[in-house]
C-alpha cells in the first residue's frame, strides 16, 4: 500500500512539473503574436545564436558545481553524474518557473531521497546552494557596481542616483560572510536552526562558482545583442545584474516582466527597444526554455523508467 502511495505521488509530482514548465511558456509567449516572434528571432544571425547556446551549455554545467560543493560541504559523496542529472532539472525549472521551494528544492527532495540522502542533508545542500547563489550575485555585483556605477531610472523610485551604494553593501556582506568562515568555527543558532560556516577554501570556491555562472549567464544575452551596440561587455554586465536582481527579489518566474522593463529602460538611449525585446526573447528561449524543455523530457523518461521499475517489483 505504502509502495503504491508513493509510485502515486511520484508520478503526480512529475506530472505537475510538467504542466508547470508547459504554463511558463504559454505565460511568455502569451503577450506576442506568431509574426512578432519570427520577425524578432530572424534579426539574429546564426553565429550569435550558436555562440549564446554553448554559453547556456556551460553555464548549466557550472551550476552543477553548487551541489558537488554542497555535498562536499556536509561530507557526505553521492556520484556526480546522479548530482548533474538532479542539479540540471531542479535548475532549469527553478531558473524558469521560479517559486525555487515548489520547483527546484522539491525535485532535489525528489532525487536524492530516492539515492538514500537523509532529509536533514538534502536540506543542507538546498541552502547551501542558495546561499552561493547569492554569493556570486554579491560579489560580482558589488564590484562592478563599486567601481562602474550606473545610473537607476528614475522610473524604479529607488533611494539612489546610482548603484554604488547597493555595491558597498554587497561587498560588505561578502567580506562578513568569508571573516566568518574564517573565525567562526562553532555553529550559529538562527531561529532554531544551526548554521554552519564552510572551510575558507570552500567559501572562495562558493564564490567563485556563482561568479562564474552570473557571468555566464550575461554573456548569453550579450551575445545575442546586435554586434554594433556601443556597450562593452562589462557595463553590460552590471545592467544584467541590477535587473536579474530585481527580477529575482519580485519572486515572478524567471523575473519575467522586471528584468524586461529595467533592460529596456537602461538600454533604450543606446538602441531601439523593438532590436533589445527581440534579443531578450531569443535569452528566454535558449537560456530558460530549452533547458526546461530538455528536462522536463528527462523527467518525463525517469519517471516512466520509475514507474515500470516499480510495476515489476
Amino acid at each position: 500500500m505504502l509502495k503504491k502511495l508513493q509510485l502515486n505521488f511520484s508520478s503526480l509530482f512529475g506530472l505537475l512539473l510538467l504542466l508547470l514548465s508547459l504554463w511558463a511558456i504559454a505565460n511568455e509567449l502569451r503577450q506576442y503574436n506568431y509574426r512578432d516572434i519570427l520577425n524578432s528571432l530572424a534579426a539574429i544571425s546564426k553565429s550569435r545564436l550558436s555562440w549564446a547556446i554553448w554559453l547556456t551549455a556551460l553555464g548549466y554545467l557550472v551550476m552543477v558545481g553548487y551541489d558537488i560543493l554542497g555535498f562536499n560541504y556536509i561530507n557526505r559523496s553521492l556520484s556526480w553524474n546522479k548530482i548533474a542529472f538532479t542539479n540540471f532539472i531542479s535548475s532549469a525549472f527553478s531558473n524558469t518557473i521560479g517559486f525555487a521551494l515548489l520547483t527546484g528544492s522539491a525535485i532535489r527532495y525528489r532525487f536524492y531521497a530516492s539515492w538514500g540522502v537523509s532529509a536533514v542533508a538534502i536540506a543542507q545542500v538546498i541552502a547551501f546552494a542558495n546561499f552561493t547563489f547569492w554569493l556570486g550575485m554579491f560579489a560580482v555585483a558589488g564590484f562592478l557596481f563599486l567601481i562602474n556605477p550606473l545610473k537607476i531610472p528614475t522610473q524604479l523610485h529607488l533611494p539612489f542616483a546610482t548603484v554604488r551604494p547597493i555595491g558597498v553593501i554587497f561587498l560588505l556582506l561578502v567580506a562578513a560572510y568569508l571573516l566568518g568562515s574564517i573565525f567562526l568555527k562553532q555553529p550559529l543558532i538562527i531561529r532554531g536552526h544551526e548554521f554552519r560556516f564552510p572551510s575558507f577554501e570552500i567559501s572562495l570556491l562558493q564564490i567563485a562558482i556563482s561568479s562564474f555562472d552570473w557571468i555566464l549567464a550575461a554573456a548569453v544575452l550579450y551575445a545575442l545583442l546586435p554586434s554594433n551596440i556601443s556597450l562593452s561587455y562589462l557595463d553590460f554586465l552590471g545592467i544584467y545584474l541590477l535587473a536579474m536582481f530585481a527580477g529575482v527579489v519580485s519572486n515572478v518566474p524567471g523575473g519575467l516582466g522586471v528584468f524586461e522593463t529595467i533592460i529596456l529602460l537602461i538600454l533604450s538611449s543606446k538602441v531601439s527597444a523593438a532590436v533589445v525585446l527581440g534579443s531578450m526573447l531569443a535569452y528566454r528561449g535558449v537560456y530558460y526554455f530549452l533547458p526546461l524543455l530538455i528536462a522536463a523530457g528527462l523527467l518525463g523518461l525517469y519517471e516512466i523508467r520509475f514507474r515500470a521499475g516499480n510495476l515489476r517489483k
